[in-house]
C-alpha cells in the first residue's frame, strides 16, 4: 500500500473548520485550522446565523492551508455538525441564510410541536426527541414567518451539502445529514411524508440522496481556483461528524463508543432500530449509521466542561486544557474522594421536549476537602454518569455493552479512563488516532478511491493505544454508585430516574 496517497478531511465545526491530509494509516500529514462562530442576522437582537460567504472563504483558507504542505491528495470529504441547513435555489444561491442551531427563534415551536403530533409518534418514526434545534422546526419557522425562502427554493441542503455544493455544482443529502433534522424515516433511511407535512413540505423537495462513500461530483474549475484544489478532484460523500466518530472509533460489535469532550456522547453501532418507550424517556436519540444497516443509538452528557470549572475555579495557575497538576494530585487521593461525591447533571424532561442542564451538585464538602478531592470527585461522578448512560442505553436497545472505545479529549486522562473502567466494570479503550471524526471521514474516502474494499477492512486498520481492564477497586465503586443513585433520587424535581 502507498503510504503517500492522500485524502483531505474538511472537519468543518461551529467553532473551528479544520483541513487534515490524512494517509492510509491515519496519521495526519498536514493540518490547517481557523476559528468559526455564527453571526448575528442583521436587523434581529439574539437570532443568529452561519454568513455562508464568510464561512466558504474559512473553507478556502484551511484548504489552501493544507495543500501548501502536500504535493497531491485524491479526494476531499466534508464532515460539518447536524441540524443546520438552508433553502437554495436552481443557481446555488440561498434564499434564506442557514439559522444556528443556538439561534431562539425555534424555541416556541418547539413548545407547540407536542399539540399538533404525539411526541410518541415523532421519536417512534424520527428517533428524535423535540429539541429545539430540530431542523424541521426551522422549515416550520419557516413556512409561518418567511413562506418566499421556500416558495422560491429549489431544495434544500444541510451544511455539508452547501459546501459540496461549492466544491462540485451538485446538489445532494446524506442519511447522516437527515437523521439529525427530525424529518427522516429511520428505518426507512428516507424522508418521512407525514413529518415533512408539518412543514407543508413533500419529500421531493429535497436533493437526491447519497451515501456516505459515493463520489457525489468533482471540484469544479471555480472551487479549484478558490480552495487550490486540483480541478476534477473526486468529492466523496460525507455529512454528520458525530456519526464519522462513531465508524472512526473502530469498535468491535459489542463495544460501545464514548466520544468525550465538552460533551460526551456514549453510541453505539446497531443493526436494528428499536425506538422504546424506555429510550424515550431517557432521552436516547437514534441517528443513521455511516454504514447502511446500522444505527446509532446515543445518549448525550455534560463532561469536560465541568473539568474546565474546576480548574478556573480551583487551579488558577493551570492553563486551559494542561490537567497534568490535577492529574497528579487527584491520583494521590483515595477513590471515594474522602466521602465528596460530585452530581453532575444528566438530561431532565421537564415536559414533552428535551432540555439539557449544565450544572451539578457537590455532596459531603467539609473544612479538610481540597481541590484534589474536588477533582477526583468529578472524575469519578462523570464515571458515574457514564455507568447510568451505559445501562440505560443497553436497557433501551438491547444491545448489550461488553466494552468502551473511548474517543476525542477526553480519551488522553488516563486517570479518568482508569476510574471509567473500575465504576463501570467494562473494559475501556484508546485509540492510537483519538480524531476519530477525521479518521472515520478519511477511511470512507480511501474506500471511496479504493485503498480499501470495504468499511470492515478500513477500520481493520483502527490500532488501540492503551487498555484499562476493572480492577480491584471496582467492588469499592459498586458500593460508591449505590450512593450515587439514591442521592440522584434524593434530589427531587431536579433529576429524573427511570426505575
Amino acid at each position: 500500500m502507498n503510504e503517500e496517497r492522500l485524502v483531505v478531511v474538511l472537519d468543518c465545526g461551529s467553532t473551528n473548520v479544520r483541513a487534515v491530509a490524512v494517509d492510509p494509516q491515519g496519521r495526519f500529514r498536514s493540518v490547517s485550522s481557523i476559528a468559526n462562530k455564527p453571526s448575528p442576522q442583521p436587523g434581529t437582537e439574539n437570532w443568529l446565523i452561519w454568513d455562508m460567504e464568510d464561512l466558504w472563504s474559512r473553507v478556502c483558507r484551511v484548504l489552501r492551508g493544507v495543500l501548501s504542505k502536500v504535493e497531491r491528495v485524491e479526494a476531499v470529504v466534508v464532515t460539518t455538525w447536524g441540524a443546520d441547513g438552508a433553502p437554495v435555489r436552481r443557481d446555488g444561491s440561498l434564499t434564506y441564510p442557514p439559522i444556528c442551531w443556538q439561534c431562539p427563534r425555534t424555541v416556541e415551536v418547539a413548545k407547540r410541536l407536542p399539540g399538533i403530533m404525539d411526541p410518541w409518534d415523532i421519536y417512534r418514526i424520527t428517533g428524535y426527541q423535540i429539541i429545539s434545534f430540530n431542523t424541521l422546526l426551522r422549515l416550520m419557522w419557516l413556512r409561518e414567518n418567511e413562506p418566499k425562502a421556500l416558495e422560491e427554493a429549489y431544495t434544500w441542503l444541510m451544511m455539508p451539502g452547501l459546501i459540496v455544493h461549492r466544491l462540485t455544482g451538485v446538489f445532494h443529502i446524506d442519511p447522516t445529514s437527515a437523521s439529525t433534522t427530525m424529518a427522516m424515516d429511520l428505518s426507512r433511511r428516507e424522508w418521512s411524508p407525514d413529518m415533512l407535512e408539518l412543514a407543508g413540505l413533500e419529500p421531493g423537495f429535497f436533493p437526491d440522496w447519497f451515501e456516505p462513500g459515493e463520489v457525489v461530483g468533482y471540484v469544479t474549475d471555480k472551487a479549484s481556483e478558490e480552495t487550490g484544489l486540483a480541478k476534477g478532484t473526486p468529492v466523496v460523500v460525507g455529512g454528520h461528524d458525530t456519526q464519522f466518530a462513531i465508524l472512526g472509533a473502530g469498535a468491535k460489535p459489542d463495544e460501545a463508543v464514548l466520544s468525550s469532550g465538552t460533551w460526551e456522547i456514549l453510541a453505539v453501532r446497531s443493526r436494528s432500530f428499536k425506538p422504546s418507550r424506555e429510550g424515550f424517556e431517557w432521552g436516547v436519540i437514534t441517528e443513521a449509521d455511516v454504514q447502511p444497516g446500522f444505527w446509532n443509538p446515543q445518549l448525550l452528557m455534560i463532561a469536560s466542561a465541568v473539568l474546565e470549572w474546576i480548574r478556573r475555579m480551583f487551579y488558577p495557575d493551570v492553563q486551559p486544557g494542561d490537567y497534568e497538576t490535577m492529574i497528579r494530585e487527584a491520583s494521590d487521593v483515595e477513590p471515594g474522594s474522602e466521602g465528596l461525591l460530585f452530581i453532575p447533571s444528566f438530561v431532565s424532561d421537564s415536559g414533552p421536549t428535551r432540555r439539557f442542564k449544565t450544572g451539578g451538585t457537590i455532596l459531603g464538602l467539609n473544612l479538610r476537602t481540597g481541590r484534589a478531592q474536588v477533582y477526583r470527585a468529578a472524575l469519578e461522578g462523570l464515571s458515574y454518569q457514564l455507568r447510568l448512560a451505559v445501562e440505560a442505553l443497553s436497557k433501551s436497545t438491547g444491545f448489550e455493552v461488553k466494552g468502551i472505545r473511548v474517543v476525542g479529549g477526553g480519551s488522553k486522562n488516563p486517570l479518568w479512563n482508569r476510574i471509567r473502567a473500575d465504576v463501570v466494570g467494562l473494559p475501556v479503550s484508546v485509540n492510537a488516532v483519538r480524531e476519530a471524526t477525521v479518521l472515520g471521514a478519511a477511511l470512507t474516502a480511501f474506500k471511496s478511491i479504493g485503498v480499501y474494499s470495504s468499511f470492515e477492512e478500513a477500520l481493520s486498520s483502527v490500532e488501540i493505544s492503551e487498555r484499562y481492564e476493572p480492577g480491584r477497586r471496582r467492588t469499592l465503586y459498586n458500593s460508591l454508585y449505590r450512593r450515587y443513585l439514591e442521592s440522584l433520587k434524593n434530589l427531587e424535581g431536579y433529576y429524573r430516574i427511570a426505575e
